[in-house]
């Protein structure tokens, strides 16, 4: 029989007939308490596609929880400081769904809290860079007050073996960018879930880019919970062989006149190169006149990878502006490479070029110059089979 720590399923609602799949993406159990989940097997849906023996020391063993190594930019009202585990702010953007973010957020001792205030632009960059081998969970706050705007780049290099919590919370009519770059070390795992609260007229552009490290899973959860909010999630990853890239993302319309857009791109190249992209977008009962749409492109490059896509959406209510979603995965498209190869260009650049092409989209929308010619450059040095990022 199904007992209760077996999340996923859910007491029939006739009362006779024992327990049935969760239906609906905001039903899943949540809690901020690791004992409240069981034991990581593999075939829970959230972890069904991602190499769960490979971590078990984050999503089940003792984290280090202590505060880390932090280096951050200057940037004018935006402060970066440690708080304590009673801050008012945490758990207020959402809550884990699986064992790994529950542990994570067991254990951490206190959270990093980046406050942005004024309403001119700025740019912050926080760098984690000496996270070391042993098994670490964190947490962090990013808090947009109202009417404030702010590009913050959350930048991970090094060696790491890291599950964490990221809640982000925008106030009335703030202006967030959030970029969370993995560039880690090629033995590091990163285990990542990103909560989001978007105020009344408020907007949100989250974008991760996962380049480095063996395996990374990073799961945006956005709540479009004031009215008018707008939410932009783009993605950008290239797998090499041997490594695992994987994201989960959840967008909740929970508001009247919300929009969201969701736009994540791949390249793999190399034996044993998999990605995952599950995306999820639930329009509530109370979010009339929502517009939404999401799509994931994949492009494989070389024989011997893996690409899992699947978009899924839950409409619970008829007003709505529109909704749709997309997701394709293939090779070059031997058109674009032979106009370029008959204007004198070689076949190896020509590859390249698409593949540049294709993933620029993502780049450019960034809204940091120096940020965006670095991946341009790391995106060149992957497709050059470089050591250099």
């Amino acid at each position: 029989m199904p007992t209760e720590e077996q999340h996923g399923i859910k007491e029939h609602s006739d009362g006779r007939f024992g327990f049935v799949p969760v239906q609906t993406r905001s039903d899943r159990f949540k809690s901020v308490n690791v004992a409240d989940f069981a034991p990581v097997t593999g075939r829970e849906a959230v972890w069904k596609l991602s190499p769960v023996a490979k971590f078990t020391d984050l999503t089940g063993g003792d984290l280090d929880g202590s505060v880390y190594p932090v280096e951050s930019t200057p940037a004018a009202d935006i402060t970066v400081v440690w708080v304590d585990r009673d801050d008012s702010r945490i758990g207020t953007a959402g809550a884990p769904e699986e064992r790994a973010a529950a542990n994570a957020w067991s254990s951490f001792d206190q959270a990093l809290a980046i406050t942005v205030g004024g309403e001119e632009a700025k740019e912050i960059t926080v760098t984690r860079a000496h996270l070391g081998s042993a098994p670490r969970g964190a947490h962090t706050i990013i808090e947009a007050k109202p009417f404030s705007q702010a590009v913050v780049i959350l930048e991970n290099v090094g060696d790491a073996r890291l599950t964490e919590n990221v809640e982000i919370i925008l106030g009335e009519s703030a202006n967030l960018t959030v970029v969370t770059l993995q560039e880690w070390n090629d033995g590091a795992v990163h285990l990542a879930n990103h909560f989001a609260s978007i105020g009344r007229d408020a907007r949100l552009k989250h974008i991760v880019v996962s380049l480095g490290g063996s395996i990374v899973r990073v799961n945006p959860s956005v709540r479009l919970a004031g009215p008018g909010s707008d939410t932009e999630l783009l993605g950008l990853y290239f797998a090499d062989a041997g490594q695992h890239l994987e994201q989960q993302v959840y967008v909740n319309h929970d508001a009247p006149n919300s929009r969201s857009r969701v736009t994540y791109k791949g390249a793999l190249q190399g034996t044993g190169a998999r990605t995952v992209w599950i995306g999820d977008v639930l329009i509530g009962r109370t979010a009339a006149g929502t517009d939404s749409y999401e799509q994931n492109r994949n492009l494989v490059l070389t024989e011997g990878t893996r690409a899992d896509s699947i978009p899924n959406l839950e409409i619970e209510t008829g007003d709505i502006k529109g909704a749709g979603h997309a997701s394709a995965t293939g090779r070059f498209d031997d058109e674009q490479l032979f106009y370029l190869q008959s204007r004198g260009i070689t076949e190896d650049e020509a590859r390249r070029l698409v593949v540049r092409g294709f993933l620029s989209e993502i780049v450019q929308q960034i809204g940091s110059k120096p940020l965006e010619d670095r991946l341009q450059a790391a995106i060149e040095a992957e497709l050059r089979g470089t050591e250099e990022k």
